[in-house]
Parts: C-alpha cells; sequence; structure tokens
C-alpha cells in the first residue's frame, strides 16, 4: 500500500520549523500594535459570491485558481485572500456606523489552486492590514511605512518597495481606451487570455505573465502619464513622505496588481535575493470596495506580506531564526535508576505547578543516555533524583551550559531556585 502525504501544494509544519514561522507573527503582531491595528480573525471559507464580487470575474484567481466546495444551494469557496472577507466582516457587523475609521490586521492560512513551485504553494500564509474608511493620501504613506517596518523589524535586507498609481474610475476610464488603442494592432502576438481580456477587461493584460506578451508589456502606455493633475499631486506626497522618511522606493510604472478593486497608489515590496519571484508584499488603496460590497463610498488601503517567501528570503541571507530549533523545555528531571520513574515524575509535575517548562524520561533510558538526549534538546538544567538524594531530601542539579553541580534541599524553595538559575546572568 502507497504510503499516504501531504496533499500536493500543502506541507506539514513540523515543530523545528515553528518557530521560524512565530518569529514573523509575533515581530508583525509588534509593529501593527504600535500604529494602532487591531487583529481581526474570519472564516477560512466565504460565499463564492464574494471574491467573484470583489476580486473580478476576469482574473486569473477567480477564473483559473479557487478552491470551491458546492454542496446543494450553498456555494463557498476557501478564501484566496484576506481583503474581501476584512471588508464583509466590517459591513456585516456594522463597524462603518460604530466608527467609520478601523484599522485591522489578519494572519492565517490563504488558498489558491496554483502550480506549486519554489515560494509557492496552494495553501500558505498570509500577514495583512486593512485601512478601512478614510481616503487621506497619508494613510496610502503610513500603510507602505508599515510594511517597510515590518521588514525592518524582521532583518530582512536587500528589499524595495516599488510602487505607482493607477488612479480613479475618471482615470481609468481614460486610460482603458489608451490601451485597447495600443494593444488591438498587437492582438497576434498575445495568448489565448489576452485575446479574452481585451474586450472583457483590458487591464488585466498589463498583468499577463507569458513571455511571449511581455515586450509589448514592457512598451505599453503608462498609467502616471494619463492620469489627472490631482491624482497626480496625491501620489506626489504619498512618494515624498516615504523618501523623507529613507524608505526604500522606487516609482515602478509597470506595477498594476492583479485584483480589480485596487485604485490610485499601488505597491510590492520586492526581495533581490529571492530571483525572478521575487515579491514578498503586495498592497495598495481600493476606494471602491465597501461601495461594491454594499456600504457607504468609503476609502480602504492595505497590504498582505507572503509568508513563506519572506522566510525564504530570510533564510538566504542567513537570519539566525530561520535554522531549525526544538523549542524544548529548560528543565528535565532524571531518576538516577528504575525505583526513581515515579518519584522524578511526581516531582516534574510540582515544578510544571510551580510554573516551570520541565519534564521527566519515559523511555526507561540510563542516567547516561537522559544526559545524552538533554543536550541534544538543548535542556539547560538537569535535576538527578536517586535513591541517595531522595532519603537525604534532596536533588542534584548540573546546569549543561556552564558544567556546575549543586545539591539543592527538595523543599518549596526548589522551584524558586532552580529559577533563579535559569535567570540570565546581571550584566
Amino acid at each position: 500500500m502507497a504510503r499516504l502525504q501531504a496533499p500536493r501544494g500543502t506541507e506539514d509544519l513540523l515543530p523545528e520549523r515553528i518557530p521560524a514561522l512565530d518569529f514573523v507573527f509575533e515581530t508583525c503582531r509588534e509593529v501593527f500594535g504600535r500604529y494602532g491595528y487591531r487583529e481581526i480573525r474570519t472564516p477560512l471559507f466565504e460565499e463564492t459570491s464574494l471574491f467573484v464580487r470583489s476580486l473580478g470575474e476576469v482574473t486569473d484567481v477567480v477564473e483559473k485558481e479557487m478552491f470551491t466546495v458546492a454542496r446543494g444551494e450553498t456555494n463557498v469557496t476557501f478564501r484566496p485572500e484576506g481583503t474581501a472577507p476584512v471588508v464583509r466582516a466590517y459591513l456585516e457587523h456594522n463597524l462603518d456606523k460604530v466608527r467609520a475609521f478601523q484599522k485591522f490586521f489578519y494572519m492565517g492560512p490563504m488558498f489558491r489552486f496554483e502550480r506549486p513551485q519554489a515560494g509557492r504553494s496552494r495553501q500558505f500564509h498570509q500577514v495583512g492590514v486593512e485601512a478601512l474608511g478614510s481616503a487621506s493620501p497619508l494613510l496610502d504613506a503610513e500603510v507602505i511605512l508599515l510594511a517597510h517596518r515590518c521588514f525592518q523589524a524582521l532583518g530582512l535586507a536587500n528589499y524595495r518597495v516599488h510602487l505607482n498609481t493607477i488612479g480613479d474610475a475618471a482615470d481609468r476610464e481614460r486610460f482603458r481606451a489608451v490601451l485597447k488603442a495600443y494593444f488591438t494592432p498587437l492582438m497576434a502576438q498575445r495568448c489565448a487570455d489576452c485575446q479574452q481580456r481585451l474586450q472583457r477587461n483590458v487591464f488585466r493584460m498589463l498583468d499577463c505573465k507569458v513571455a511571449g506578451c511581455q515586450p509589448s508589456n514592457r512598451a505599453a502606455p503608462h498609467f502616471l502619464d494619463h492620469v489627472s493633475a490631482a491624482t497626480r499631486a496625491r501620489f506626489d506626497q504619498s512618494v515624498a513622505i516615504l523618501a523623507g522618511l529613507d524608505v526604500p522606493h522606487a516609482v515602478d510604472p509597470a506595477i498594476v496588481r492583479g485584483f480589480d478593486y485596487y485604485t490610485h497608489t499601488v505597491f510590492e515590496v520586492r526581495c533581490h535575493d529571492l530571483g525572478a519571484r521575487d515579491t514578498v508584499c503586495g498592497g495598495g488603496r481600493y476606494d471602491g470596495l465597501i461601495e461594491d460590497l454594499g456600504g457607504p463610498a468609503l476609502g480602504a488601503v492595505g497590504f498582505a506580506i507572503g509568508v513563506t517567501p519572506t522566510l525564504l528570503a530570510l533564510e538566504k541571507q542567513g537570519h539566525p531564526a530561520m535554522r531549525p530549533a526544538e523549542r524544548g523545555v529548560p528543565i528535565l528531571v532524571a531518576p538516577v535508576g528504575a525505583a526513581d520513574r515515579e518519584a522524578a515524575f511526581l516531582l516534574t509535575e510540582r515544578l510544571r505547578a510551580a510554573g516551570l517548562a520541565a519534564d521527566t524520561d519515559y523511555e526507561d533510558k540510563s542516567l547516561k543516555a537522559i544526559f545524552k538526549a538533554a543536550d541534544k534538546r538543548g535542556v539547560r538544567l538537569v535535576v538527578m533524583l536517586g535513591g541517595d538524594e531522595r532519603a537525604r531530601g534532596a536533588v542534584k542539579v548540573k546546569d549543561l551550559q556552564s558544567g556546575a553541580e549543586v545539591e539543592l534541599p527538595d523543599d518549596a524553595a526548589l522551584a524558586a531556585g532552580l529559577r533563579s538559575r535559569l535567570a540570565p546572568a546581571a550584566p
């Protein structure tokens, strides 16, 4: 019988890898808190219509990549991204009426049916923010700055923010005509998907990844050359703020982002150590989405950090948090002989009840083997309990870091004594 394996495009996060994942989550959580963002957790799946309405029917995600389940009249999709669910929750719970301007962050798995490759899976984690209820260009700058601060705090190097503006509805309508006029005589060079996109959503042609479409995309007109003076002014304001705060950035006319809900500022954070697929974060403003989903006409802006590409980039850069590690307990109670095992178990439980992380041997190992295993697990203190120690009402404690060994009374003060030995030395 064939051995069972995880589904293609997914992975098991083994205990040794969890600390690296937690490092990203906990670091970003701390940064988000400094900026006043509060955590929100939405379901892993939503009504399919939510993503069709928000992302647009003519997008690769909706047309090719959604995990959708239909049961009777129920049609749900495992969330391919986090923005639409957050906006849906904001409106469903009338948060716009409580206080229109709200700042949220989320962390968790997303799902897309893509071809698995390095840095890209069918189940993947994102960390994201959504600032809802404001059209201020200052908020665009804050959100981009927030992504920068996260990567700074993570210790990522060699990254840059690439940003552009795709304007408001009027800008987009003008530019739609410009793009159609440009692409129409070139359609023989374009892929089958682009043949459909010309009429259904010409902007998606700029986002096409097919190699044969790249030359005409690189030569295509730029949004920046066709937006209104007001649109250009608000974009320039955000760029100037980022420059003044020393955020590594570049204005990049090729940035358009792939979802229909984006307006005005769009951006990606790229880490050059990742090679061709170098995007670790993407986002932008989406002023029409709240209204499109049945709410008031309010502005919004956000981003999502891809946890997997971020971890890959940190690993390539030799970040210490990426080294596989066993998150073990600092104290191991070692029975000297077979007759001491139950007493060692009960002592271990006493230490746990006193708030210490401790473990004992459950494999009937010799004392020598217990010490060897303790060293591999990163244990700091081995508490030895044998017949002689029990008779004296004491334990022997060996510090595997310093090699020092002491005898301590096995009394109510034992936990405090062990805790003091685990504390870092005063400078």
